[in-house]
């Protein structure tokens, strides 16, 4: 029997699709829907679902930003056989993605063990959720929201990809949440923050996914749990995306804070009370 029914993963699907781009830890909402429904939130076949229907969200950012990944996915291949257009944003920006998505990918398979065992409970979400909407507001505070996505640099796509190590080693900070929080220090504003946030996830989750693949079907997840999973994550994660791009063009973070704050307390309240399984 499959670890996760069809059920669970339209539930974990919707989950996964909402909250993904959202600044408040798709990871950790994930933990706390399969805690809720007694799903073993640390087992090898559940954490591999997890990452495998994150592909469904980052298929949606590709259909969504469909025209902006063409132009700069074109710009590099020219720039590869071009001078003249390597010196382009858009051929620079491919090499930016790329080098940022190193770091996330040596940390990924290093702390393996760590990720996938002590670190995967709902107690390090509940806190990291809390102490990650500290870092969040101060974040937006400091900002400046001065720069624009063409004026992003290769420092600046290095700490901020640096930072989705966070959301690795800590679920509940919320890879969304550190990269925007890190760009809006550098004072990018927040549609610029937004944008560089998903571009910089797509590796990284893309990658995640097909690495986690075989455990997740080798570990007791059916494959129609997978492909359910996935496509949900899809639709919901498409319109999740185009709902916080005109948000943040309009309104601050504080929402997210707040929201974050509350999450992390009810989470550690419910461990604490033995009404989820931590």
């Amino acid at each position: 029997m499959s670890a996760i029914s069809v059920g669970q993963a339209v539930v974990l699907g919707v989950v996964e699709g909402v909250t993904e781009f959202l600044p408040v830890s798709s990871t950790g909402h994930l933990k706390i829907a399969e805690g809720l429904m007694d799903i073993p939130v640390d087992d090898k076949s559940v954490v591999g679902f997890s990452a495998v229907i994150q592909v469904g969200a980052i298929a949606a950012v590709l259909v969504y930003f469909f025209k902006d990944i063409k132009r700069i996915v074109s710009a590099w291949f020219r720039g590869l056989t071009n001078r003249e257009e390597r010196y382009h944003h858009d051929y620079k920006f491919a090499w930016w993605v790329i080098y940022a998505t190193i770091p996330i990918v040596v940390v990924g398979l290093a702390a393996k063990p760590l990720i996938e065992g002590p670190l995967a409970s709902l107690w390090v979400v509940g806190g990291s959720l809390i102490v990650g909407s500290g870092v969040m507001w101060a974040a937006d505070q400091m900002g400046r929201h001065k720069r624009g996505e063409d004026d992003t640099s290769l420092k600046d796509a290095m700490w901020v990809g640096c930072s989705q190590i966070l959301a690795l080693l800590f679920p509940g900070f919320s890879r969304s949440g550190a990269t925007m929080s890190t760009a809006l220090i550098l004072d990018l504003d927040r549609v610029a923050a937004t944008r560089l946030s998903f571009f910089l996830g797509i590796p990284a989750l893309t990658g995640a996914g097909i690495y986690e693949l075989k455990d997740a079907l080798g570990a007791g997840v059916g494959a129609a749990p997978l492909a359910v999973g996935t496509i949900v994550s899809f639709v919901v994660a498409y319109a999740s995306i185009a709902w916080l791009l005109k948000f943040v063009a309009k309104h601050s973070f504080n929402a997210f804070v707040i929201y974050r704050l509350i999450a992390g307390a009810a989470i550690l309240g419910l461990c604490a009370a033995g009404v989820v399984n931590a």
